[in-house]
């Protein structure tokens, strides 16, 4: 906060601050609009991928430590922890989301 006095830590004149556009660069990373849209088409025509039919059904089963068998088969296909945690949360939505539309 400039106080515009010529001395001290907050010397200078008194101006109002521009808003700055914020950066192409820095909006990496958060979905738009648009590609939730074709992801979630792409989604309901093709389906699962092979390996996401195995995950689901391995919820399906469930069993005692389906939730750790599940991440660790994810890993391996994924390569990352965040990516694993993030699909296996993925699946169960879509799990769930496709129990909700067969009771309807």
């Amino acid at each position: 906060m400039v106080t515009g006095i010529a001395k001290g830590r907050d010397a200078g004149h008194v101006t109002t601050k521009l808003e700055k556009k914020v950066k192409q660069s820095h909006k990496k990373g958060s979905a738009q609009k648009r590609v939730t849209m074709v992801r979630a088409i792409v989604r309901e025509t093709c389906g699962l991928s092979p390996y996401e039919r195995r995950i689901l059904d391995m919820i399906k089963t469930g069993g005692t430590s389906a939730e750790k068998r599940i991440y660790k088969f994810a890993k391996r296909r994924l390569g990352s922890h965040k990516r694993a945690v993030a699909k296996r949360e993925d699946i169960k939505k879509f799990n769930s989301d496709q129990r909700a539309a067969q009771t309807k």
